[in-house]
């Protein structure tokens, strides 16, 4: 069955980090070296699998109900041993020994399409556990929050986190964690990873980075008619059109450096991130790319630039594809309020960071379930499709080490949870974000 399966890739990945935990100790020489009743494979599961309640309930349920169960002492003491690049790590090697199970059903072209975005992680501290870096005071709040902000690549076909990288709220950089992130993202065998992006990321830096990596981007940038990154290009009579363009891109205002006749020269000056050239340098960097203008409503347009081919990719194809990137908001919102990311069972930024890897290892892990999940079609009004929230609580509980592999039949729980998908119905977005404390500890559910 698949979820054994599942199972054994994830105990593989934990006991590999496992087997050189002083790679991820705060002491390497002295953390881990002696047998405690909470051990480094424990501690790493019980993360990934606690639910939004106390610590200590969910202490108590991960134990099975032992009267022996460790103290909340001892899971600190243990918590404060670990780096979170433990959880780092047991998410790539279960993200990757899972890929080729996750993919083989979305090979439909030669594409694999990658949303960026970024979500703000706020949680309860003080000064004594987390600097000023962490805190913010969000709208006209007296009392302030500690937050991190979580940039992360999403699988639009497989509904996966494939990496990620956490900034503290003050050092927060989505141009700068989009760069690094395609620098260092796996690329499979066969296939061109697409970038995808709203206006955020728009940026030529953020395009040479995924051309050096011979990939392929799509960016939403503000109208043509606005000061954005193509309010000085020149442009059909047409309202909407498809062309391409050349930008020759200079540091310099040397009148030694020389542009082709049918370039764009565009200075990028020092305040301004381009990981390329030098300022103040002769170099030049060339970029081309297509604008792509079509309509959304009767008086509103949408600008995207990309570099992925015409023939295959026509401009209804491009809008579809980036209607597509709300995928990654659907799953922020899974991520916090279904799998538990605004609830955090810590003060500490690293025990934080802990967390936020122990979550997106948690929904990868649950949506892989799901997507294996054999549905039987009957004549009914709906289609159906798994319940997310139940598929998490399912997921949660199989993945305890106390919970042998074969005495649940996940995949047929999942099978009984459904519910309709129901495609006309649509809701109006709020223009304003509205912003949700986290809850105090007090107040967690038992």
């Amino acid at each position: 069955m698949f979820h054994q399966t599942l199972k054994n890739l994830f105990l593989s990945a934990v006991d590999q980090v496992c087997s050189d935990i002083s790679q991820h100790s705060v002491n390497p020489e002295t953390d881990f070296s002696r047998t405690r009743k909470i051990s480094p494979q424990s501690l790493i599961s019980f993360l990934v699998s606690q639910g939004s309640s106390s610590s200590r309930v969910e202490m108590l349920d991960f134990w099975g109900l032992n009267p022996s169960f460790p103290s909340s002492s001892a899971l600190n003491q243990q918590r404060n041993k670990l780096k979170s690049s433990a959880l780092q790590a047991v998410f790539h090697i279960f993200n990757a020994s899972a890929m080729e199970l996750s993919h083989s059903s979305f090979s439909d072209d030669n594409y694999r399409y990658l949303a960026a975005d970024g979500s703000t992680c706020t949680y309860f501290s003080t000064p004594k556990f987390s600097s000023e870096d962490f805190y913010y005071s969000p709208g006209n709040s007296i009392r302030g929050v500690y937050s991190m902000h979580l940039n992360a690549f999403f699988d639009l076909d497989t509904h996966l986190y494939t990496d990620a990288l956490i900034q503290p709220v003050h050092s927060k950089n989505e141009f700068g964690a989009f760069c690094e992130i395609v620098d260092r993202h796996v690329v499979l065998e066969g296939r061109k990873n697409v970038y995808i992006g709203d206006r955020g990321y728009c940026s030529y830096n953020n395009m040479a980075h995924v051309l050096q990596q011979g990939q392929y981007f799509l960016f939403r940038t503000k109208d043509i008619h606005s000061k954005g990154l193509v309010g000085k290009f020149v442009f059909p009579e047409e309202e909407s059109f498809d062309i391409d363009v050349k930008v020759t891109l200079v540091r310099s205002h040397s009148k030694k450096i020389q542009v082709d006749s049918d370039s764009y020269m565009r200075f990028v000056d020092r305040a301004a991130a381009f990981d390329f050239i030098e300022y103040g340098s002769l170099d030049t960097y060339k970029l081309c790319f297509r604008i792509v203008r079509f309509p959304i409503s009767e008086s509103t347009y949408q600008c995207i630039v990309t570099n992925l081919p015409r023939d295959e990719f026509p401009a209804e194809r491009i809008k579809t594809l980036y209607h597509a990137r709300w995928s990654i908001e659907s799953s922020f919102r899974k991520l916090k309020y279904t799998i538990g990311l605004s609830n955090f069972h810590a003060y500490k930024p690293e025990y934080i960071e802990q967390e936020i890897w122990a979550k997106l290892i948690a929904y990868n892990a649950t949506e892989m379930l799901v997507n294996h999940t054999v549905l039987k079609k009957h004549d009914t009004k709906h289609e159906y499709k798994v319940n997310f929230t139940m598929a998490a609580h399912i997921c949660r509980v199989f993945l305890r080490l106390s919970t042998e592999k074969d005495q649940h039949d996940v995949m047929s729980l999942l099978q009984k949870e459904l519910i309709p998908i129901r495609k006309d119905r649509q809701y109006t977005r709020l223009q304003t974000a509205h912003f949700r404390k986290p809850r105090y500890f007090i107040y967690r559910a038992a």
